[in-house]
Order: C-alpha cells, then sequence, then structure tokens
C-alpha cells in the first residue's frame, strides 16, 4: 500500500514538475515578447501659445468638434496619443476623441473609426499646463497614412496649446459631430490645436528621429496638405528601405522659433527636454535651428557674440542628449542672401557658427551640410535660384525635395 501510495505521489509530483516547467517556459516566452517591445513615436508636433490671428475661427472649439489630419511615420498594431494644455491658463475638456483612416480631406472610413479613452473613462479635463496621453489603444496603423483625429470639446482655455503652422487643413463643426463621417460644411482653418503625439508599440530594434527647429524644418513654403516637407521626404525614403523602415521622424520645428531668445514660441534651449529627451524612442536629434537668432543681430559687433551664443547653446543640447543616449547631426544653416535678413555681420555670425558645425570637434556626431546642398554655387551665400519661396530664404517643393533626398540614410543605420 505504501509502494503504490509512494508511486502515485511520485508521478504526481512529476506530473507538477513538468506542467510548472511548461508555465515557466510561456512566462519566460511571453516577459521576452513584451521586453522586445517599446513605444516609439510615429508623429509629434511642437507645442506654443496660439498667437491671436491663428486662433480657431468661429465658432471656435467650446462645445464644437474638430477634425484634423496628420501623417504618420511608422505604422504598429497599438497606439496611445497625447494631447496639450501646457500652454494654457485655464482647463480644456475633452469630452470624447477618434481616431479613423482618411477617405479625402476631412472623409474618413467610418468602419475604421476608434473611441479613445483616458484611464478608462471617455473624456478627461486637463488642466492649465498639463498634457495626458490617452489609454493604450489596438489599431492597425500603417506606414506613412493620414489619420483623422476628431475631438468634442467641453470647455475650453481662452489661452490655446497648439501648433499653428500645420501646413494642413483641419475641420471645425458645431455640436457633437464625433461619429459624422463626412464633415460637410465644415469651417476649415490650416492649423494643430490640442494633438501633440502619437506613439506606437514597436519592436526593440525600431527608433525614432527628432527634427528640431524653424520654419525651414516646420515647413514654410511647402504645398499645404501635401505632406512634402523634407522630414517627410526623409520619412518615405526610410520607409522604402527595407534596413530603415522601422525607424520614425518627428517633425518639431516652430516657425520664428529662436535658439536662445527671443522669436516665436519658446526657445530651443526651453523646449529641449519636451521636444526632444521626452519623445519616445528618440535616438537621433537633427538639429536645424540658429537663422532667426542670427536675422535678429542688430550691430555689426554683436555678431560674433550672437554667434558665440549659438555655438554654446548647441553645446549644451549635444551634452544633454548624449546624456540620455542620442546621436546630434548638426545641419549647416542655409544661405541666405539677398533676403530680408541679409546684411554682411549676419553673413559673417552665420559663417562662424557653420564653420564651427563643420569642424570635427564640435561634438556632433555627424553634419547634414544643407547649406552646401542649396547654395547656389561654391562660395556664394545664396540659395538656389529656382529652390526658394521667392523670399531667398525658405525653400520652396523643390528646395525641400533636395534636402529630404540628401541626407544620408547611412546615419541611420
Amino acid at each position: 500500500m505504501k509502494k503504490r501510495y509512494f508511486k502515485y505521489l511520485l508521478f504526481f509530483n512529476l506530473f507538477i514538475f513538468v506542467v510548472g516547467c511548461k508555465s515557466n517556459q510561456s512566462l519566460i516566452k511571453e516577459t521576452k515578447k513584451t521586453s522586445t517591445l517599446n513605444w516609439v513615436g510615429t508623429w509629434a508636433t511642437a507645442q506654443m501659445l496660439v498667437e491671436p490671428n491663428n486662433m480657431p475661427p468661429a465658432p471656435g472649439l467650446t462645445d464644437n468638434t474638430l477634425r484634423q489630419i496628420i501623417r504618420v511615420s511608422i505604422g504598429g498594431k497599438q497606439m496611445r496619443l497625447r494631447f496639450s494644455n501646457i500652454f494654457s491658463d485655464q482647463p480644456t475638456v475633452l469630452k470624447s476623441v477618434s481616431i479613423a483612416n482618411v477617405v479625402e480631406g476631412a472623409v474618413i472610413d467610418g468602419k475604421s473609426q476608434k473611441t479613445l479613452s483616458f484611464n478608462g473613462n471617455a473624456g478627461i479635463t486637463m488642466n492649465p499646463e498639463q498634457q495626458v496621453f490617452s489609454d493604450a489603444f489596438d489599431f492597425a496603423l500603417q506606414p506613412g497614412q493620414l489619420l483623422a483625429i476628431t475631438i468634442h470639446y467641453g470647455a475650453t482655455s481662452q489661452k490655446t496649446s497648439g501648433h499653428p503652422g500645420s501646413r494642413t487643413t483641419s475641420y471645425i463643426l458645431e455640436g457633437d459631430q464625433l461619429n459624422n463621417v463626412d464633415f460637410a460644411g465644415a469651417i476649415k482653418t490650416d492649423h494643430w490645436y490640442s494633438i501633440m503625439e502619437v506613439d506606437v508599440i514597436a519592436p526593440k530594434e525600431s527608433a525614432t528621429i527628432v527634427c528640431l527647429g524653424n520654419s525651414i524644418t516646420d515647413g514654410r513654403g511647402s504645398g499645404t496638405n501635401k505632406q512634402n516637407r523634407w522630414t517627410d521626404i526623409l520619412s518615405a525614403r526610410l520607409l522604402a528601405d527595407k534596413s530603415t523602415a522601422n525607424i520614425g521622424v518627428l517633425n518639431l520645428g516652430i516657425g520664428g522659433n529662436c535658439v536662445v531668445r527671443g522669436g516665436l514660441g519658446p526657445t530651443a534651449l526651453n523646449r529641449f527636454d519636451r521636444d526632444v529627451l521626452y519623445q519616445a524612442g528618440a535616438k537621433w536629434l537633427v538639429l536645424l535651428e540658429g537663422i532667426n537668432d542670427i536675422g535678429g543681430i542688430k550691430r555689426a559687433e554683436d555678431a560674433p557674440v550672437r554667434a558665440q551664443e549659438l555655438i554654446d547653446a548647441y553645446k549644451v543640447m549635444i551634452d544633454k542628449a548624449h546624456a540620455k543616449g542620442i546621436k546630434v547631426y548638426g545641419c549647416t544653416i542655409l544661405p541666405f542672401a539677398k533676403s530680408f535678413y541679409d546684411a554682411p555681420f549676419k553673413q559673417e555670425a552665420r559663417d562662424i557658427v557653420n564653420a564651427w558645425i563643420r569642424n570635427k570637434t564640435s561634438g556632433f556626431d555627424a553634419v547634414i551640410d544643407f547649406d552646401k546642398a542649396m547654395v547656389s554655387e561654391p562660395g556664394s551665400k545664396t540659395i538656389l535660384s529656382n529652390m526658394h519661396d521667392n523670399d531667398f530664404l525658405h525653400p520652396n517643393e523643390l528646395g525641400y525635395k533636395r534636402m529630404g533626398d540628401m541626407i544620408d540614410l547611412e546615419l541611420f543605420k
């Protein structure tokens, strides 16, 4: 009897051991599977206090519905969105939010529409100076696709956080129109409000490029609703190459932005942590900033001082990025002779800054020489005649394509 008991006990323990091993193996596989996935930014836009002339047109946002269109970079099967009330002094209520695939213009594919939640709730109140994430949700986001983000607002702050230089049309309808597919009769405005970031769950080898800059990164001179900024051109090239198809591109340009002081929006130094270091999956920084600092120089004796201020600011940004494991690629400042910024002492400042950027001791991990790519001829300080937006400063659509095409993809492999 005792032998039979021990025999059964032996088999029982063996059974438990085998089942336990299989369970542990499953747990290990699941843990391993989870650990190989991470959040990576596929789209973002830099936040600022929207100026009075760029505020939402009537009927406004309060108690109404806004549909905004974005172009993402990499795709994914699970995602989350981030919303901003950062520069507002009153609460802003998001009553409900959805995303959907775009058919054309403001028209969405209703079958693809997905309603978001916030901590399990349908909506959320964003407090002043606050930013919020939606809950993660399943969605088959395709690389490079257009995505519609529709927000039904409650009360909104009089001071609005957003991004005026969207180069993309947004649409406003009165009342709750969250599930309105075609948005017929909507009021149009070429600005973004409240939306800040889209992240996807991606394989561990995925990462994203943060492009920090001013209007030339923001895309002034590119085509409205054409998604053809130089960052868009770069993104399309990365997606088309199998070895870089897992790399996102985030455009954090602000028109009129400065590095050190003045300009529109917070300076590059002041917004650096939020717009660069806190981006999900950031592995590279492409830095093209400084022309507005140089353009703002008033006196010839201030030119070398401003150039050194820019260089010192670049060093701060390089060090902060490197401390987070982010490689930094410095971009030379484009030619601007014959533009409204042109003056001999301002050209002197640009020469000092560009020479430092190109110097191997600068601290940049690589140089993207936009100046060399866009100058009319060697030794000139004028942009190519067919590459600017009739102001000898901002590239046109052809110029942005040239910029996006000249970047070496090997920098991201």
